[in-house]
Order: structure tokens, then sequence, then C-alpha cells
């Protein structure tokens, strides 16, 4: 197993199983080895007042399973579903296929790499919300 590998730039900030760790002045590469440990990149970070659509939602839910806030075992279900319900919006063949690649991380235990899958819908969603009648 490889495990996650980081690529952090000058300064960036990531949350190790609860402590905030901040990279020097030079870019680096971090291979985490250990599949339970709690990571997340602060710039991927959402804040709560910042998750008021479906997609934000799901991805702070997951971000509280990254920073150890929330067990993974009680989100497992819970994301299961608020992905299958994102999947009755997101019909089209490329959202299908980030919706199921954060599916299959998930039950993998791989929410970071779920979260990105999901990350990677932010733009559409904002896109319809927009397009959306008053």
């Amino acid at each position: 197993m490889t495990g996650l590998v980081l690529k952090l730039s000058p300064k960036e900030r990531i949350l190790i199983n609860g402590a905030v760790i901040e990279n020097g002045d030079r870019r680096s590469r971090l291979s985490i080895m250990s599949p339970e440990a709690n990571i997340l990149r602060l710039r991927d970070a959402i804040h709560p007042e910042d998750a008021k659509t479906p997609v934000r939602r799901v991805c702070f839910a997951m971000q509280l399973v990254l920073s150890g806030d929330t067990d993974p075992k009680d989100a497992h279900l819970p994301l299961l579903r608020q992905v299958e319900e994102l999947s009755q919006v997101f019909t089209d063949a490329d959202s299908r296929a980030h919706l199921l690649e954060a599916t299959q991380s998930l039950i993998a235990g791989q929410h970071y790499r779920a979260m990105k899958a999901l990350r990677a819908l932010m733009p559409r969603e904002d896109r319809l919300i927009a397009a959306r009648p008053q």
C-alpha cells in the first residue's frame, strides 16, 4: 500500500490527527503511511457557515471525519445516503463518475479521496443554483 501522498506548497497547512502542521519555505511531498490517520488540507476546509448547499454539506460532513470530530463508523451510512441523494440531481456522465468515485472511496474508508471527488461537483452545483429561477 502506498498510502496518501500530499504535495504541499510553501507555508501550506494541514491538520493531522488534530495537530496543525505548516510546511516550510519550500514545496514538499509527504507520504502518509498510516491508513487510520485523520488528515485534512486546511486549504480544502469548508467553514460551517459555508456549508449551505447539498454538495458542500456532504463535503463538510466528510471533513468532520477527516478532522477526527466524527467517528467514521457513525458517519458511514449517512454519507452514503447523502451521496445517493446527490445522484438524483447530478445525472450527467461526468458527474456520475465523480459520484461513483466518492461512493467507492467511502466504502473503502477513504474519506479524503471521496471528498476530493465531490469537490469536483461544486462548480456544477454553483451553476445549477445560479440558473435556478427565483
